[in-house]
């Protein structure tokens, strides 16, 4: 049968791309002269993170600004980062900002595309395996309506679609 995995992933490469680009811009901007501003990739297995560093809030506001600019010009959803994360203050006068890397689909968000497509009365399967759903239907259309419809229903995430099987 037809199916579909519905999934939540960032492409790690293009965002590493993005936050050696943003420090080098912060490196030559003349407003960071002298200042320790940059930011950091935390690319563990369980944690996936962009780690802003400056000396004020003002500071990270502008690393912020300029990070979510490059993760544009590179094609990366800037839906995939959490930033409503809390300024944390550091030692001194410096200060740090978390925003997680969206990944994976949580079990909260995969219970509410289950219920999208079984409320839709398409001819589609859904089953969470994971941090993953996969969609399956006897027809191609009826898959191709379950994306489109995945699309408009879930906007507040960038959800993408691989491993399709015919």
């Amino acid at each position: 049968m037809p199916s579909f995995d519905t999934v939540l992933e960032p492409d790690m490469v293009e965002v590493r791309n993005a936050v050696d680009q943003c420090n080098k811009e912060v490196g030559t901007r003349f407003d960071f002269k002298g200042s320790d501003a940059r930011a950091e990739l935390v690319n563990d297995a369980k944690l996936k993170q962009v780690v802003l560093y400056a000396d004020s809030d003002f500071q990270v506001g502008q690393v912020r600004d300029i990070i979510l600019a490059k993760l544009t010009k590179r094609g990366v959803d800037v839906r995939f980062l959490d930033t409503t994360a809390k300024i944390e203050k550091m030692g001194g006068d410096k200060v740090k900002q978390d925003l997680k890397l969206q990944v994976g689909i949580s079990s909260e968000v995969a219970k509410k595309i289950v219920a999208a497509l079984k409320a839709s009365k398409l001819k589609v399967q859904a089953a969470i395996q994971g941090d993953t759903v996969r969609v399956t239907g006897a027809k191609r259309d009826d898959l191709q309506s379950a994306m489109a419809l995945l699309r408009k229903d879930i906007d507040d995430l960038p959800l993408a679609f691989n491993n399709f099987r015919d």
